[in-house]
């Protein structure tokens, strides 16, 4: 498992597994369809990741379907990875 994965599978097993929860959460466990992740913990979830990675996910790519696995999740953040240094790679000329 990449360290990307494991600070996502790491951070949901912290924040949403209540104490005494005993299911095993792994890279393609179902964390909204299976009742792990709600929306507003989805919303906390993706402000956690802008914070960590430094970049903006949009809300139209946010979705329940991005953010139903640790590996959509993961796929997602690394999409927005390259986009954002890709801009800020860029320099701009003078007049």
């Amino acid at each position: 498992m990449d360290e990307l994965k494991k600070v996502i599978l790491d951070y949901v097993a912290k924040e949403y597994l209540e104490e005494g929860d005993d299911r095993q959460i792994g890279e393609d466990t179902p964390l909204i369809t299976g009742g792990i992740v709600d929306s507003f913990s989805m919303v906390s979830l993706k402000r956690f990741l802008e914070r960590r990675y430094s970049i903006q996910i949009p809300d139209a790519e946010a979705t329940p379907q991005a953010f139903d696995t640790v590996t959509s999740i993961a796929e997602l953040v690394k999409k927005f990875r390259k986009t954002e240094g890709r801009s800020h790679g860029v320099q701009h000329q003078g007049p």
